[in-house]
């Protein structure tokens, strides 16, 4: 399943995204990854490597890419959490088929986050594709403000930057060996990241 699913994401996303980014620059980029960050099925596995590759070819400038993406996650995950935090469990329940989310999947993390405190938050920014679903859980027990966009942030800024720069390095390389290795490697340690968080959270 999860295979497939980076199939998708390294191809079919890649060259909409790609399209997209291209004819609309570093707008584009702050409102996707707005809404990748508040939920919605945007990957961000796609958008900040090719915000990345696109910064070394000259058609975005890399100093501009990385405070615009860690604007818009900030924005995003904010939008989630104030949802959840004014609106309640049982509202936000009713109409997650808006963010495309499966309810099951946000109790999941729900438990998650009752059992091990707000480091969770940190943790969860590191995880490919669901990233964002931690923002509902934190609104639910109304967390502490600073502590969820200080975790949050702290997550997003490693996970923006480590993708922003695999492109920005990895992808522009001259060798095509070198980027199809590299873009391997990248959907393995994917894959594995997801996989295990996945389980471990689902058990907990």
């Amino acid at each position: 399943m999860l295979s497939l699913l980076l199939l998708n994401l390294l191809n079919l996303s890649y060259s909409t995204l790609s399209y997209i980014i291209t004819k609309y620059g570093y707008f584009s980029i702050f409102v996707l990854m707005i809404l990748e960050a508040s939920s919605f099925p945007i990957p961000s596995e796609v958008v900040l490597p090719l915000a990345g590759l696109f910064s070394a070819k000259g058609m975005l400038n890399i100093y501009i890419v990385l405070p615009l993406v860690f604007l818009s996650s900030f924005v995003g995950m904010a939008i989630n959490y104030y949802i959840a935090y004014l609106l309640g469990k049982d509202v936000v329940y009713r109409h997650l088929h808006w963010f495309r989310i499966k309810q099951s999947d946000v109790e999941a993390f729900e438990k998650w986050f009752d059992r091990n405190g707000p480091f969770v938050v940190f943790i969860s920014r590191l995880l490919p594709i669901v990233r964002g679903l931690i923002n509902f859980p934190a609104g639910f027990a109304l967390m502490d403000q600073k502590k969820f966009y200080a975790y949050s942030m702290l997550g997003s800024v490693i996970w923006d930057t480590a993708l922003t720069l695999f492109g920005f390095y990895a992808l522009s390389a001259s060798n095509g060996y070198v980027v199809l290795i590299a873009i391997g490697i990248f959907g393995i340690i994917l894959y594995a990241v997801y996989k295990f968080a996945i389980v471990r959270i689902r058990k907990s």
